[in-house]
């Protein structure tokens, strides 16, 4: 009877170890997607403040 519920924990336990491990992937996606999305939005916004830095750096003030 011991042995048998040794085998049905341990299956138990590899089981949720795929599942969790399938968790964290979903995890990791979203924030990839969520990472994308941002800089896709903010990207140009971004890119026009580092030109006007590097605008006024070199003294070619608008």
């Amino acid at each position: 009877m011991l042995e048998f519920v040794k085998i049905m924990l341990a299956g138990k336990t590899k089981s949720e170890n795929g599942a969790t491990a399938v968790e964290y992937g979903l995890l990791v996606a979203l924030i990839a997607a969520v990472i994308i999305l941002v800089v896709g939005f903010l990207g140009q916004d971004v890119l026009g403040g580092f030109n006007t830095v590097e605008d006024n750096i070199n003294g070619d003030q608008a």
